[in-house]
């Protein structure tokens, strides 16, 4: 717990705040420019979020503005109507999500609301406009919310592509949905207001301890976080069906060793080497194809693209190794959704690692 000056206690307050919102509301983009690291991809494509992800905000105190705080973001699949087991099984993220909270952020999008394309939309040309201010998708949303008994905070995103005198009129009809405790509009991308929406989630938070140390910004492995800038790439650089039937899994990470100093002096010694290999799993014949493109040029693409979002991670070189498996209609199988899980695949490693250390004798 932080000191005064005087050496008395002061009071940490600490707590877990879930992101909700549709898909590409810009959940992702808020918890990366929160806590300042990539903690989640983001892309143009909706439903890139697979998994509950945690991020970690370390606040120090500020006199006549806010406590110090520790604050962890709980970022969820994008709020849609399940229609596969992939699609359940993210949905049931969000229901976790909402078990362990202290406050939840309701994300909306306000540039759909108004009929304008995200600016990533307009660039990769997938956006479409939303005619008519509700869908079905929004009142799922808000059912989730109504059933909370903690404060729900309405933060509209995207308003540096929105006309000012449009926001207010927006807000009005959204507050009829749900009687929000705030109304916070934000910008992730040019950060504007996030001071502010900082300051308010923790005026709410409860007096507590930290839940991670200071330093650290996720509870994510970096093999899963490696997994994940992986298949950013894949949906960056392949369109349909392809990015959604696409799954990666590491199946071999080896860290670098010790660093060889150079034998020359004034030569900068080569930095360490980690070696990744990964399997992208997909569900047909053809999507393997277009993954691999011709040639092997596709895979090509995909790796190097992701490599070096990897090495920018890891802080070393990078020798990754990609293969495709057709894994038939994975999303409609339990157990191998339940597998792709890193909470279940780093089970299976310290399992994997407590038999290997078990001497002969006692095999």
């Amino acid at each position: 717990m932080p000191y005064t000056r005087a050496g008395a206690l002061t009071p940490l307050r600490s707590g877990f705040v879930a992101i909700l919102g549709r898909p590409n509301a810009g959940k992702s983009t808020l918890l990366n420019a929160l806590t300042g690291e990539k903690v989640a991809i983001v892309t143009a494509k909706p439903q890139t979020t697979r998994n509950r992800i945690l991020g970690v905000v370390e606040l120090a105190a500020q006199k006549k503005v806010h406590p110090a705080a520790q604050i962890v973001f709980v970022d969820t699949p994008g709020v849609h109507k399940p229609g596969s087991q992939l699609d359940r099984r993210m949905l049931q993220e969000v229901y976790e999500a909402l078990e362990t909270r202290d406050l939840v952020l309701v994300l909306m999008d306000a540039s759909r609301r108004t009929g304008v394309l995200p600016l990533e939309a307009q660039e990769q040309g997938t956006g479409r406009k939303t005619e008519g201010p509700w869908a079905s998708e929004d009142e799922f949303l808000f059912s989730l919310v109504k059933k909370l008994d903690c404060p729900v905070f309405l933060v509209l995103t995207k308003i540096d592509l929105v006309a000012k005198d449009k926001l207010l009129p927006m807000i009005d009809a959204l507050m009829k949905q749900h009687n929000f405790a705030e109304v916070i509009p934000i910008s992730a991308r040019k950060k504007d207001n996030l001071d502010l929406l900082l300051r308010k989630i923790v005026a709410v938070l409860p007096e507590g301890e930290r839940y991670f140390p200071k330093d650290q910004y996720t509870d994510q492995p970096q093999r899963f976080m490696v997994a994940e800038l992986i298949r950013e790439r894949i949906l960056v650089e392949t369109g349909e069906e392809v990015p959604y039937a696409a799954a990666v899994v590491i199946e071999q990470y080896e860290e670098p060793g010790p660093v060889t100093p150079p034998k020359k002096k004034g030569v900068p010694a080569k930095l360490p080497l980690t070696r990744i290999a990964a399997a992208i799993y997909c569900e047909r014949d053809g999507q393997k194809a277009i993954l691999i493109g011709k040639g092997g040029a596709k895979l090509k693409e995909i790796g190097t693209g992701a490599r070096k979002q990897i090495e920018s991670l890891l802080g070393t070189r990078v020798y990754l190794e990609l293969r495709v498996i057709v894994e038939k209609d994975w999303r409609e199988s339990k157990g191998f959704i339940e597998q792709l899980d890193w909470r279940n695949q780093l089970e299976r490693i310290a399992e994997k690692q407590a038999g290997d250390d078990v001497p002969e004798e006692g095999k």
